[in-house]
């Protein structure tokens, strides 16, 4: 009777955590990604690459691939990213208690390619492939009609190569097919191969902020701004959330050299959070936000890599201007904080407590139980995520299927992002930002065709505290 009644509670204990880990992973088409790094040019390529697998279940990892740069121009390091994969292998069991999906090691470890030990462009143009330029060519012609994204750490002529290939063997139509399926974000230009690839493939999907490192819309997930929370990337929340005491995979993660992860900007937007939506870069999201245009030319600036002025425009710098909330002590449960910031850094460190929230609890992951650990909210609306509404009418937002995989109890936070959509007009949310239901708000007078998004944060109260997110997009039409 004893060993049925335990048969019986093992069952039921089984159910219970499918279904918890049912309602936390999202059922959304995962997106594809390459990843070209010069990985052991400093600790931070390395950074990026643990973070990284604890998301493998929610992005299709389809290469990764050891390049070269200028800051490491004569060797590439596979070894690197293998020792990354064989820790993620002791946690991958426990990781699965978690979320379904994340790919065993040996999966992971049939993936790591390398390209050739030379800089730029001196390995772009005939007998200059490589297993990783290959590679790319091979991802992108698989029977699979979603864009290949190809995220590049280091220089990306790994990625000049296989675009070089391309347009040499293919024909004019194949060549247009197979380029229009990727998808491109390089952390700057850390070789001579970047400006090329723009020059040449004038269609191709780019984003990237050139010039130097400190301007760049990337830096912002690791320097110190004014209004920012600057603790969660400090070197001691990285020591207490990441790197001890949570198993092999967070007792690899390198200290600070340079900056912390200055290449994981790169791929944040495809995680499938409600926020992102990569394919609108101008949306904004993890990753940051980024505009359509031809970046300005100042020939009088130098640095590292040579700069020249571009010939056409691409994904770049946009920005954001935002006034961070903070915890109120009584009445509101969120106030305005006194400073307001606009740059494009702000597009990125707007989300930072929230990206670093997210990363301590999958580390956490790696060696709790279930039951120990916090997972994500699931952000759910009671309405459809696009309005259409005529100037003057009023709409309601109303996020209050929203549930915690937990119980844990939820925050609630919407507002307008005035910067996603063409209406300058600010719209108030009103009674109250923090309410799960917004019953009342006013569409303005608009002469044409406007649109503006409203983001609502569903943040649950675990530890640490997680926030999923729903976008609801409003077009406002003027009056007939």
């Amino acid at each position: 009777m004893k060993t049925r009644l335990k048969l019986v509670a093992l069952v039921v204990l089984s159910i219970i955590l499918v279904t918890h880990i049912t309602a936390s992973a999202q059922t959304i088409a995962k997106h594809r990604l390459v990843v070209i790094t010069d990985i052991g040019n400093e600790p931070d390529d390395f950074m990026s690459m643990v973070r990284l697998m604890l998301y493998t279940n929610q992005i299709d990892i389809e290469g990764l691939i050891a390049s070269t740069s200028i800051h490491q121009s004569k060797k590439v390091s596979p070894q690197l990213i293998e020792k990354v994969i064989r820790s993620y292998e002791k946690v991958q069991p426990n990781l699965l208690k978690h979320e379904p999906g994340f790919p065993t090691a040996q999966k992971l470890l049939s993936l790591v390619k390398k390209g050739l030990p030379v800089y730029g462009m001196e390995g772009v143009g005939k007998g200059k492939d490589s297993e990783g330029s290959d590679w790319v060519i091979k991802m992108l012609e698989k029977n699979d009609s979603r864009p290949l994204w190809v995220t590049v750490w280091g220089g990306p002529n790994v990625l000049a190569q296989a675009l070089w290939k391309i347009r040499e063997t293919k024909s004019e139509g194949e060549a247009k097919r197979l380029i229009s399926k990727l998808r491109v974000y390089t952390i700057s230009d850390q070789d001579n191969s970047g400006p090329w690839i723009r020059r040449n493939f004038p269609g191709l999907f780019y984003i990237a902020s050139p010039g130097n490192y400190y301007t760049a819309t990337w830096s912002a997930i690791l320097s110190v701004f004014p209004g920012a929370n600057n603790e969660v990337v400090s070197n001691d929340w990285l020591m207490r959330n990441i790197q001890q005491g949570h198993g092999p995979l967070g007792a690899i993660y390198p200290d600070v050299s340079f900056g912390m992860e200055g290449d994981t900007p790169s791929w944040l937007s495809l995680i499938p959070n409600g926020l992102n939506n990569p394919e609108h870069p101008n949306w904004g999201g993890w990753g940051g936000r980024y505009e359509f245009y031809k970046p300005p030319f100042d020939p009088k600036l130098k640095w590292i890599v040579p700069l020249e002025e571009e010939t056409r425009p691409f994904w770049t710098n946009a920005e954001d201007e935002y006034t961070p909330w903070v915890q109120g002590k009584w009445g509101r449960a969120i106030v305005k904080d006194t400073g307001t910031y606009k740059d494009n850094h702000v597009t990125i460190w707007r989300w930072r407590e929230e990206i670093q929230h997210d990363f301590a609890a999958r580390m956490a992951w790696c060696n709790k139980d279930y039951k120990a650990a916090n997972h994500p909210p699931v952000a759910k609306l009671n309405m459809p995520e696009q309005l259409t509404v005529k100037s003057g009418e009023t709409f309601s937002l109303d996020g209050s299927a929203s549930y915690d995989p937990d119980g844990d109890a939820l925050s609630f936070h919407w507002f307008q992002y005035k910067e996603a959509g063409t209406l300058h007009n600010t719209i108030a949310v009103a009674p109250a930002e923090n309410m799960s239901v917004i019953p009342e708000l006013k569409a303005p007078e608009v002469g044409s065709l406007q649109t503006t998004h409203f983001i609502l944060k569903v943040t649950d109260k675990g530890t640490p505290r997680l926030t999923r997110y729903k976008r609801v997009i409003v077009t406002i039409l003027p009056k007939q």
